[in-house]
């Protein structure tokens, strides 16, 4: 016999809030979206929960950690539709994101650290002055991202004396390479500043190096989050969630109202 079977009945939205950390609101947001199953109604009209309700919600917040909001959204949708290989389809494509960004990271720490050791005067780089246009054609981005860049203080083109246009030394065309690499790997502004700090006053990479670590570091914890979701969401499969046509006769949209009309209370 399941849980669910066995389980516990006349959970109230605020007795699974407590157990999620969320308000009893949002447990009603969560039932009306389909992130729990159909919760059928009493003849008062309230809603009732139980344990295999309080299983999805603890999967859904876990998968939310490991794979964002709408990805866990979807995955829960998706079981309750009866649709449990299309979830678990989503659930591998999490995975072979993080991983993809696993390569991506690897990838751009190799570049990062050739372009930071060749120095300004590398081979590769532009040696004239180049305006805004031919760097963002020479970065492959386009001119915005150059002044939203020098916008932050990641970058700072001199200025032509006779026309007052914008021109790049090979040493800010390497800073626009590295901010480039660094954005494709989705590091804010805020955490490339010390990169560069770091790198045009000593020349060194230390810098560059805690800023990979703790990119690597933060793939870590979202691999570990996974691993928890899926962890939540076989046991709750494993109990088998509600097949989709033991959906309770009122309709989604009804929200935290009893079947009456009358809004239910908030304990409930």
């Amino acid at each position: 016999m399941s849980r669910r079977d066995a389980g516990e009945g006349g959970l109230r939205p605020v007795d699974l809030a407590r157990a999620a950390g969320v308000s009893p609101q949002q447990i009603r947001n969560y039932a009306d979206a389909g992130i729990l199953p159909p919760a059928p109604r009493s003849p008062a009209g309230y809603r009732r929960f139980d344990a295999g309700h309080r299983q999805a919600l603890l999967a859904y917040r876990a998968l939310v950690r490991g794979h964002g909001s709408a990805a866990a959204r979807a995955v829960m949708r998706a079981v309750h539709a009866g649709e449990v290989p299309r979830a678990l389809a989503l659930i591998d494509a999490g995975h072979a994101l993080l991983h993809d960004q696993r390569g991506a990271l690897r990838t751009t720490g190799e570049a990062l650290a050739a372009v930071a050791e060749d120095g300004p005067t590398a081979p590769a780089l532009p040696r004239s002055r180049l305006r805004i246009g031919e760097v963002a054609a020479h970065l492959g981005v386009r001119a915005s991202a150059l002044r939203v860049w020098e916008a932050a203080g990641l970058l700072t083109p001199s200025r032509d004396p006779g026309t007052h246009y914008r021109s790049y030394l090979p040493a800010d065309v390497r800073d626009a390479r590295i901010v480039h690499m660094l954005r494709q790997s989705h590091y804010l502004l805020p955490q490339i500043r010390p990169v560069l700090d770091d790198l045009r006053r000593s020349g060194g990479v230390g810098a560059l190096r805690t800023a990979l670590a703790q990119r690597e570091a933060a793939l870590d914890l979202r691999a570990r989050a996974m691993l928890e979701g899926a962890a939540h969401l076989h046991r709750y499969l494993s109990d088998g969630p509600p097949a989709p046509e033991s959906a309770s006769s009122e309709p989604a949209s009804r929200g935290p109202y009893r079947a009456d009309g009358a809004p239910e209370a908030s304990a409930q």
